[in-house]
């Protein structure tokens, strides 16, 4: 009776998991309570985990179907949790070396490889500007600034990009983030600028490079606004190369209102409606996006490194269409979950980078020890095969 039971549980557990994943390539604009679905694939996939366990202990010719549900979904294991413990190198790093570094030996960075391109994304968050983020004397703009412009990476995408070209009487030069990180660092800059204000200081997103910059383009999606995509062509020597830098719509969720309505009844009556509707909202928006990326990203005519703030799981519609066209750096080459939201909400991989099938991803690293965005910076490193 109990293995009668036992055995029911295995095929609705089996069953789940199929439908969680079959989720994840429903589009919200077409049908969005199957956003929800994807999201249950974790706990699908740790269901099914637990019920091959069991058994094995019980009859190991039933354990080859979950087993078996295992290996052939493998590759969603890998998206929420990347398991390549002789590929992934650790890089901790002491605040103090970091802090006392000279320019140029920044420790942490992966190592180089000849041929390779290293590319170094990350949300700056405006490098701090406003009132509410800045710290006394700039600190932590100086430092994210001076960092960028010391990483070894060929290729920097930043997005919520923020530069003051004529610098500032309040700010000095702190703010001149493209002289910093494109001249002075050895590198050309593009900007694709979403707003310019009233002292003409300019935001948007940055693809900063050591390799030439022949050609250039922005993706809009719809008006040009502060998510969108851009694009530059690389010409390395004996090569030319494509990336993407993207900022696809925010989730619009203040994670202070997530906490108040998981912690209680009358937090979840007060918060939890409203958050639904951002969250169906920001995923509709997204979906949207990720397919009008993808079809720039089909035309390119040479090899394609992507990177940016998809503000979207690795469970999800827009990560499962830029899965099933191109590797996910992490998943093909870490260890953990590598989650790159710096806030109160843990596990969250909402930074990526993605190559096309001609690079070999030879690293990948998400750099925890830098604390000045709510985002951390992911550095990978790829050779053409």
């Amino acid at each position: 009776m109990r293995r009668s039971f036992a055995l029911k549980i295995t095929f609705l557990m089996l069953a789940w998991l199929l439908v969680a994943i079959a989720c994840q390539q429903i589009p919200a604009s077409l049908f969005w309570p199957a956003l929800f679905g994807a999201l249950t694939v974790p706990l699908a996939l740790l269901g099914t985990a637990a019920l091959a366990l069991y058994w094995l202990r019980r009859n190991w010719r039933v354990a080859l179907l979950p087993l078996l549900a295992l290996l052939l979904c493998w590759p969603h294991v890998q998206r929420g949790l990347a398991l390549h413990p002789f590929r992934w190198v650790s890089a901790q790093v002491d605040a103090k070396a970091l802090e006392n570094a000279p320019i140029g030996q920044m420790p942490g960075f992966l190592p180089p490889v000849a041929g390779s391109v290293r590319l170094l994304s990350a949300n700056v968050r405006i490098f701090n500007v406003y009132a509410q983020l800045r710290d006394p004397d700039y600190t932590s703009s100086k430092g994210f600034i001076r960092w960028l412009a010391a990483s070894p990476a060929d290729v920097l995408c930043l997005q919520e990009f923020y530069h003051e070209p004529q610098g500032s009487r309040e700010n000095g030069q702190v703010f001149r983030a493209v002289e910093h990180l494109g001249k002075a660092s050895g590198r050309q800059a593009f900007v694709s600028k979403t707003l310019t204000n009233r002292i003409g200081a300019e935001f948007g997103l940055a693809i900063f490079s050591r390799y030439p910059i022949v050609r250039r383009g922005t993706v809009s999606f719809g008006q040009l606004s502060q998510n969108h995509a851009m694009w530059a062509d690389l010409a390395r020597p004996h090569d030319t190369i494509r990336v993407f830098n993207l900022h696809l719509q925010s989730m619009s969720l203040d994670e202070n209102d997530i906490v108040d309505a998981a912690g209680s009844r009358a937090g979840f009556q007060r918060k939890g409606r409203g958050l639904l509707r951002r969250f169906r909202n920001g995923a509709v928006a997204r979906a949207t996006q990720i397919d009008t990326v993808l079809a720039r990203v089909a035309r390119s005519p040479y090899p394609v490194l992507l990177a940016g703030d998809l503000n979207d799981l690795p469970y999800s519609y827009t990560y499962d269409q830029l899965a099933d066209h191109l590797q996910n750096a992490w998943a093909t080459v870490g260890m953990g979950i590598g989650s790159t939201y710096n806030g109160k909400l843990p596990f969250l991989r909402i930074d990526q980078q993605f190559a096309g099938a001609e690079w070999e991803v030879l690293g990948c690293r998400v750099h925890r020890e830098i604390p000045w965005s709510d985002h951390f910076p992911v550095e990978a490193q790829y050779r053409l095969r």
